[in-house]
């Protein structure tokens, strides 16, 4: 079944279908959807110049505006963000941007546009340690600078969570490979199998140092500690990617939590051809953290998705679970049990303080943050907003 996991579950448009979409457009004046972009990508213009026949323009507004453009086509919760500003949503239904950026992106790679430059080198350095959205995106905004950026990886591949942990129907790596060839050819230089484990080391070398790495590592609730038959999710998702899906999996699994590492979770499970999936969610779902997207794809693959409850006991294989709101109980028997409630990141490895949102609190001089470790949400298009405001903060301290 791994054949349906590794093709991109929702299909690309046609011209036919994205000139179709585009004229939808209402051409608002005060472009509400550009104004509720977290990354500022400008959904408004490059619509604009879709709806006219201007592919060109329409990428050139993409990737000048968000250096992960064709990722966050693809993974971005649009419904959050430009799709709820969007002026059509009182008409009928909002315009379908993400794929309409999707499509530019794709007539990007097509035509293998270079859009990009990079400013001549200023003899400032800069380390970035970590490569996934926030890290990659830094080094590139950085690079366009004439910064000389070079990027710590502790992993065989650059791309973080990009590439070992969004599923590939959702997130080729075939993509986030491209994506990253072109950071590199902004001189960006991408060192790989190379931990940190000390900064004071790279302040000495480098005039900046940002540390981007992620929430890669997933929370165990202590019900489930040491259980051989309990796993994260987070580590699941690495595990079905690094495989392309070939990994034996029981007929029975239970998944617990309810964002959208659960939703790539199931879903994962179902396209692997998993018979029962079960996820059990804390919030009810008036309160559900998951893009709506993702719910709505978990449920229509067959998911059993049952909201309010937490686990409570652990009997062999059978997790009791108790309701939030009401006096009942939920018993749930699975051959395999995997935990998405939350993660964390390594930043204490590298001598920074973290506080309950596993946000670092004592970044200062030289030391900059960005991504998952700061503040904002968790996602790969406010990783790229952060990258943005973090390089002005690096330029602005360096003084060019």
């Amino acid at each position: 079944m791994s054949e349906k996991y590794l093709k991109e579950y929702e299909a690309g448009y046609t011209p036919k279908l994205v000139m179709e979409e585009a004229s939808r457009c209402l051409l608002c004046h005060d472009a509400p959807c550009s104004k509720a972009c977290p990354a500022g990508t400008d959904p408004a213009k490059f619509i604009r110049s879709v709806r006219f026949r201007n592919f060109k323009g329409a990428a050139e507004t993409v990737r000048i505006n968000n250096i992960l453009g064709a990722i966050c086509a693809r993974v971005c919760p649009t419904e959050r963000y430009c799709q709820q500003g969007c002026s059509r949503s009182g008409i009928d239904k909002p315009i379908d941007i993400g794929r309409i950026q999707r499509y530019v992106t794709d007539y990007e790679d097509a035509l293998k546009m270079n859009i990009l430059e990079a400013k001549p080198l200023n003899g400032k350095k800069v380390a970035v340690v970590g490569s996934g959205p926030a890290g990659l995106s830094i080094a590139g905004n950085l690079a366009m600078e004439g910064y000389k950026v070079t990027v710590f990886e502790k992993d065989a591949k650059a791309g973080g969570y990009l590439r070992y942990g969004i599923p590939e129907y959702r997130l080729p790596n075939a993509v986030v490979d491209k994506e990253i060839k072109r950071i590199e050819k902004l001189g960006v230089e991408i060192l790989l199998n190379s931990p940190v484990s000390d900064l004071e080391k790279l302040k000495k070398e480098y005039d900046a140092v940002v540390v981007a790495v992620g929430h890669n590592k997933g929370k165990v609730l202590p019900l489930f500690a040491g259980k051989r038959f309990v796993k994260t999710a987070v580590d699941f998702l690495h595990e079905a990617k690094r495989r392309k899906g070939n990994i034996k999996v029981p007929e029975n699994v239970l998944v617990i939590g309810g964002g959208d590492v659960a939703m790539d979770t199931v879903t994962t499970l179902k396209l692997l051809g998993v018979k029962q999936v079960t996820d059990v969610v804390y919030e009810t779902f008036e309160e559900f953290k998951a893009s709506k997207k993702e719910l709505q794809g978990a449920q229509e693959q067959g998911v059993s998705i049952i909201d309010g409850f937490v686990p409570v006991a652990l009997k062999g294989k059978k997790v009791v679970f108790q309701h939030r709101f009401v006096p009942s109980k939920l018993e749930v028997k699975a051959d395999l049990i995997l935990l998405a409630v939350g993660q964390y990141t390594e930043a204490g490895l590298l001598g920074l303080e973290v506080n309950k949102m596993q946000e670092v609190t004592n970044a200062g001089g030289k030391v900059f943050v960005c991504g998952d470790i700061g503040s904002g949400e968790k996602t790969v298009v406010y990783a790229v907003r952060g990258a943005k405001e973090v390089a002005y903060a690096v330029k602005k301290y360096l003084g060019r």
